[in-house]
């Protein structure tokens, strides 16, 4: 059985400070369901993935099996950030981490799960700096991008959680508020309380392909306030659910021929469009999808005339927003 849940981002990126105690939460990972009964479990299998060297042992990064919780295990001390970074002079080094997806309690070594992503995390040879000195920027997001990929036709479900947890355990006398600005109407709610973003209904990729969201944070210490905004993007995947349609509802063309005509003369054209999918790459996985034939029992007809098949993404606009399709012409 194929795995329905799936990670709505491909990889996550936090940084590990020497000496942070064991325990200490590095971040959040999510799952989202592709049927309401699945129940998500997240499980570490592979060594650590070191540049440039062999695979270590993990020893240092454990996960909540139901939460999707990332924390320090055991504190990483000068010698492992050593042993770490492989002869690596730089102030910093990149590990990375597979965290793997199952819809049951996972068995122990079991690591044939295909859903997995990716946890980049930077060592840095430092301990952790003073919350005073970060700023507003390192204190409410990570670098990377708010970027996430939503399978259309899925269920509801929790995708992000805007507090940072390592920051949030760190900074405790920092207060960190975040806002999400969105048009009236859009499928997302945040969640004040726990920072938490979640997808409130079933998208449909053929009404609209992208939201672009803000999310706004604000760091009061005392009297000082700072406020920093930041792109939260949302992409929708496609499912093949939306049959092509033809413009005037004829799926056939009559040609007719006169004589003298030359080599290469267009007779006729009838055109399909596909709101489902764009031109797929090799070509001919797409060109494959739908094919065109001259309906005769004339051998004459079928070796004198052929089909041709060309075609183009197109962009249809459904309640105003752009979203992407095909446009076959025969």
């Amino acid at each position: 059985v194929a795995l329905g849940l799936y990670f709505p981002r491909k990889e996550y990126l936090e940084n590990v400070y020497i000496d942070e105690p064991a325990g200490t939460p590095l971040l959040r990972i999510h799952a989202l369901r592709d049927s309401r009964e699945e129940v998500a479990h997240f499980h570490l299998c592979q060594n650590l993935i070191v540049p440039r060297a062999r695979p270590q042992e993990n020893n240092w990064f454990q996960i909540r099996e139901e939460t999707g919780l990332l924390y320090l295990s055991k504190s990483l001390d000068r010698e492992d950030f050593n042993m770490l970074s492989v002869g690596n002079w730089m102030p910093l080094s990149k590990v990375m981490l597979y965290v793997f997806l199952s819809s049951h309690p996972f068995q122990e070594k079991e690591c044939d799960s295909a859903t997995r992503t990716t946890v980049f995390l930077s060592l840095i040879n430092a301990t952790a700096p003073a919350c005073s000195s970060l700023t507003a920027r390192q204190l409410c997001f990570t670098e990377m991008d708010l970027s996430f990929h939503i399978k259309e036709n899925k269920p509801p479900g929790t995708f992000h959680q805007l507090r940072l947890p390592s920051v949030h355990h760190l900074c405790q006398n920092l207060s960190i508020s975040y806002k999400l600005l969105a048009a009236e109407g859009v499928p997302f709610r945040y969640n004040e309380n726990t920072t938490s973003v979640r997808v409130t209904q079933r998208l449909d990729r053929e009404e609209r392909e992208r939201y672009e969201l803000i999310a706004k944070c604000t760091v009061r210490e005392g009297f000082r306030e700072m406020q920093v905004e930041v792109p939260f993007l949302v992409n929708v995947l496609d499912e093949d659910d939306s049959p092509p349609f033809l413009p005037n509802g004829t799926d056939t063309a009559d040609a007719v021929v006169e004589f003298n005509r030359k080599e290469g003369t267009v007779l006729s054209t009838l055109t399909v469009y596909d709101a489902d999918t764009t031109p797929i790459y090799p070509l001919e996985s797409s060109r494959k999808k739908y094919t065109g034939t001259i309906i005769t029992d004339d051998p004459w007809i079928s070796e004198t005339f052929r089909v041709e098949h060309i075609f183009d993404e197109i962009h249809f606009s459904p309640n105003g927003s752009q979203v992407r399709g095909t446009r076959h012409e025969y």
